[in-house]
């Protein structure tokens, strides 16, 4: 199962034009996925999208694959009209089911928005996997760290959900499906290496529930993380390249990473996209 995840500025490159079809393109050079996980997707506001529908031009570029999208912000304009704002999950595997995870918003003094992860769970040959993209808080740390404590407890919360005796076997909404075989956490977390909070992402969580890793850290080692942030928008970034995305896996399936690469060239959004396989 291939997947890539991209944080893609909706659509915004460092050369000041907003082209989805160059990011789709770019993604598809990368790898050909079987999922893409992309945040910061723009719906109903002009001086982002154009006043176009992103979710429905990413689905329209990526035919064969079904378009999950979900607002993290939802507002309206003073004439009403929807104004989203959110993760976009797009899967040529069949979806099984979908989840949208408002996450904690406490009160800060600090410039913040609604943050989201966006669940689906698809059906691999291996079994289902649930992955989750995200985007979390920038501005605040202490957000940051609820919004990580919250994505633990949901993966637990899953888990143990998945061992319950009930089974429901019916076509309605109470039928219970098959247990995940994995999970995968992905996005733009807005912390770096080096961040308290990344190592929490990966400690343990419970004796009963499997543990997160980092896919890079397992596939390479040592090896420094690839840049995902600041190789092409020194303005935006003026602390240079430097890596702010990730892709967590379950210890449960970790050892089936085979790859795991990022695109450390393009300049089509302020992000740099990361590609990862896992051998079935």
């Amino acid at each position: 199962m291939k997947l890539v995840t991209w944080n893609i500025q909706w659509g915004l490159g460092c050369d000041g034009k907003v082209d989805l079809s160059r990011i789709v393109a770019t993604a598809r050079s990368l790898c050909d996925a079987d999922v893409f996980c992309f945040q910061e997707i723009s719906r109903g506001f002009p001086s982002q999208d154009g006043g176009e529908d992103q979710p429905g031009i990413l689905a329209d570029l990526l035919p064969g694959y079904t378009p999950v999208f979900r607002p993290a912000v939802e507002m309206f304009d003073k004439n009403g009209v929807p104004q989203v704002f959110g993760n976009m999950i797009l899967s040529c595997l069949p979806v099984l089911q979908v989840t949208s995870h408002m996450l904690p918003w406490p009160a800060d003094e600090v410039r913040s928005m609604q943050r989201q992860a966006l669940e689906v769970t698809v059906a691999a040959k291996s079994g289902p996997v649930r992955i989750t993209t995200c985007h979390l808080e920038f501005h605040s740390t202490a957000q940051r760290a609820v919004q990580v404590e919250r994505m633990r407890e949901l993966h637990a919360e899953s888990t143990r959900r998945d061992r319950l005796s009930f089974r429901d076997t019916s076509s309605g909404p109470y039928r219970t499906l098959a247990a995940p075989v994995g999970a995968i956490i992905c996005g733009d977390f807005n912390l770096v290496p080096e961040d308290d909070l990344y190592a929490r992402m990966q400690m343990p969580i419970a004796a009963d529930i499997s543990s997160f890793v980092d896919a890079w850290t397992a596939r390479h080692g040592n090896v420094p993380h690839a840049p995902t942030a600041g190789v092409g928008d020194a303005q935006q970034w003026p602390q240079g390249p430097h890596c702010r995305d990730f892709i967590f896996v379950s210890e449960d399936i970790a050892d089936q990473i085979a790859d795991v690469r990022v695109d450390v060239e393009t300049t089509a959004s302020d992000h740099q996209p990361i590609a990862m396989t896992l051998a079935e």
